[in-house]
């Protein structure tokens, strides 16, 4: 299982709640990045059961999702999670024990749920996006405010949702 970060407006592009075939639906192409239960991230949280992982995986992407909403626009953070083959996705570690890349494009067939903020966090993401260049600079002022974030339970949608939150 991975878990992708993505916004809602980048849904609507790619075709998401479209007449097309899910099959046909690229919700990430190849070289994407995506966060997952990797040896460094059990490393890194080396008493999580697996459950814990996958939400630590979740929680990372969804950080990933808050970089995508400074560039592109949206006010909540997405993550998408979906089933490919273990050979379908390369190691990627670098500052994130979670990161993979996808080697193949991801389908909104292979996506099994969408995780989304709540439109009452809308306010929060904001603020928290303003502070993302901050954060990275090492200012603690802005880190307290993204991490403020976990907060804001992302709430839990079935595929067939979906299309129902881009309207």
């Amino acid at each position: 299982r991975i878990f992708l970060p993505a916004t809602l407006p980048g849904l609507t592009a790619a075709g998401v709640g479209s007449e097309q075939v899910s099959s046909q639906v690229e919700v990430a192409p190849p070289g994407s990045r995506a966060c997952a239960v990797t040896p460094s991230l059990r490393e890194w949280y080396r008493d999580g059961d697996i459950d814990e992982l996958e939400y630590a995986a979740l929680t990372r992407a969804a950080l990933a999702s808050l970089r995508l909403l400074a560039q592109t626009g949206g006010d909540r953070r997405v993550v998408l999670a979906a089933d490919v083959e273990d050979d379908a996705v390369v190691f990627d570690p670098g500052d994130d024990p979670a990161a993979v890349r996808v080697l193949d494009p991801v389908r909104l067939d292979q996506v099994v749920s969408a995780h989304v903020d709540d439109p009452s966090a809308a306010f929060d993401v904001g603020a928290a996006v303003a502070f993302l260049d901050a954060a990275e600079l090492g200012d603690d002022d802005a880190q307290f405010a993204i991490e403020g974030l976990d907060d804001h339970e992302l709430q839990w949608y079935a595929v067939q949702e979906i299309a129902f939150l881009l309207r």
